[in-house]
């Protein structure tokens, strides 16, 4: 039996919420909401006792799965490997399709986001890079050609 129903969002976990809610947002996403959430449910939930969270809840204008930014008010935040690369254990990029790949790595530059290496093209069926954001998260931005 298949317990998964359908694939909802991704959650990462930031320092600055409103600096990586707009990077997202740069890109394309839509803010779909935002709030705090405290008390016995995000403390059972997470596991750690006095938890409080900020959320911005954003989604792409396709409508498809979403992708959840979290800040910790309390406890302090642990910092994470900002310089992490592809290789290393966890999550390592969310990935995103654009229209026109050179203009979305354009305008990340723009802002200050670099490629970690280049565009690569795989099999003449999709353009593809790796772009630190903030906080060193790795977006994924490839492009369908052919």
């Amino acid at each position: 039996m298949a317990h998964v129903q359908r694939f909802d969002h991704i959650g990462i976990t930031v320092a600055d919420l409103d600096s990586v809610t707009a990077f997202f947002v740069g890109l394309g996403l839509e803010v779909e909401g935002t709030g705090s959430v405290e008390g016995e449910f995000v403390e059972t939930v997470c596991g750690i006792p006095g938890a409080h969270c900020e959320i911005a809840m954003l989604r792409p204008p396709d409508g498809g799965s979403r992708l959840e930014l979290a800040t910790f008010v309390t406890p302090d935040h642990e910092p994470g490997s900002p310089s992490a690369m592809a290789n290393e254990l966890g999550l390592r990029n969310v990935s995103f399709e654009v229209g026109d790949l050179q203009a979305a790595v354009d305008a990340v530059a723009a802002d200050g986001y670099g490629l970690i290496g280049g565009i690569g093209e795989y099999e003449n069926s999709v353009r593809m890079a790796y772009v630190r954001g903030p906080e060193g998260i790795i977006v994924s931005l490839f492009e369908q050609i052919g």
